[in-house]
């Protein structure tokens, strides 16, 4: 047991370690990536980092918070704080609150402060299917008193993130919630029949959708339209070929001076591949490698199924995001608008991450 503790903290450490690498790696390319747009918008290089610096004071809060929260209140408090992030999610429909960014309804203004409430709401939802997965253990081969409420449970969640809209993070959700079933032991053909129930309903939102659609067409030939809607990934492939092995040297990047939009947000990367090269590139992908590794090492040794089965959300969830945001960037997937995990400029989601590390590290000490 002692030597099982002292492991568990051992790979804790690590995996902090992996996390601050990814954050300092963050504050460098914003304002690497930033400093031209924000010094011409906002007469500050610095602008962008600045505020990511401020952002950083609640996440660490908040990591904080959800590191010593006790394990019975935690767990009395579960199906509120879904509940409430889902229905402040609902929120961002309504005009008198919400704010348009984009064409989408994502962000909740209150007292002049802008918040993502759907970052929340993933966070959330993986601490309430743990809860939940734990609670029906005894009940999981049942469809009505198991599966259905899951399925139920999604159901609302995408039908509120599809009307902001935000096809990125159902796309991620519904691929993480798959794994934990079929982690859970759930009956493979529930499983089965609602991956191929799910293929009709994705054509319709693909199809109904033109600017889907046409997301689609242009990730297969962005040439067809250079200086229109092909125009942001072909400067993104641009950017990641200019950096050759060695890269052009950090802060010496061509493309942030205006030619590759959301260049410190959804497409950071290609500005790391552009000053840092197949090198620094490497190094990013590694990262995340082995904060997926030690994630599932954390999640293996968890001794409740709540505590493993949310750890294993949490992790499967960011690194998937990983995933799409650089195979997005590379020209590899339709463009998601989902942000780097820990290295992209954005408050909410590094406040809703540093929750999720919070709650692995105190997931841990329940070990002890």
């Amino acid at each position: 047991m002692v030597d099982s503790r002292v492991e568990i903290k051992k790979d804790l450490r690590l995996f902090l370690l992996i996390v601050f690498l990814l954050i300092l790696i963050g504050f460098v390319f914003i304002y690497s990536s930033s400093s031209v747009y924000a010094l011409e918008k906002f007469g500050s290089s610095f602008y962008f980092t600045k505020k990511q610096l401020i952002y950083l004071i609640p996440a660490f809060l908040g990591l904080v918070f959800f590191a010593l929260i006790p394990r019975k209140f935690l767990k009395k408090i579960v199906p509120f704080l879904f509940f409430s992030s889902l229905f402040l999610t609902a929120l961002t429909l309504s005009p008198d609150v919400g704010l348009k960014i984009h064409g989408s309804s994502r962000w909740l203004t209150i007292m002049g402060l802008s918040f993502q409430p759907s970052e929340f709401l993933k966070l959330f939802l993986f601490l309430y299917i743990g809860f939940f997965l734990e609670k029906k253990k005894k009940k999981i081969k049942s469809f009505l008193h198991s599966y259905l409420p899951f399925l139920t449970i999604l159901g609302i969640t995408f039908i509120v993130l599809l009307k902001q809209p935000d096809f990125g993070s159902v796309a991620t959700i519904f691929v993480t919630s798959l794994i934990l079933f079929f982690v859970a032991d759930f009956k493979m053909t529930h499983l089965f029949f609602t991956g191929l129930f799910s293929l009709p309903i994705i054509f319709y939102l693909v199809y109904s959708k033109a600017y889907r659609l046409n997301r689609i067409l242009i990730f297969l030939n962005p040439w067809s339209d250079p200086k229109g809607r092909g125009f942001q990934i072909i400067q993104s492939l641009i950017a990641i070929g200019s950096g050759k092995f060695w890269g052009v040297g950090i802060s010496n990047s061509s493309q942030k001076f205006f030619y590759l939009p959301m260049q410190h947000t959804d497409f950071i990367f290609p500005i790391i591949a552009e000053e840092t090269g197949f090198v620094g590139s490497a190094i990013i992908i590694s990262l995340y490698l082995l904060f997926f590794y030690f994630g599932i090492r954390l999640a293996l040794k968890m001794q409740t199924d709540f505590a493993f089965f949310s750890t294993l959300g949490f992790v499967v969830i960011i690194n998937l995001q990983a995933v799409i945001n650089l195979m997005v960037a590379s020209g590899l997937l339709p463009t998601k608008g989902l942000g780097l995990p820990f290295i992209s400029y954005g408050g909410t989601s590094l406040a809703a991450l540093f929750c999720m590390i919070g709650l692995i590290a105190n997931f841990t000490r329940w070990n002890s």
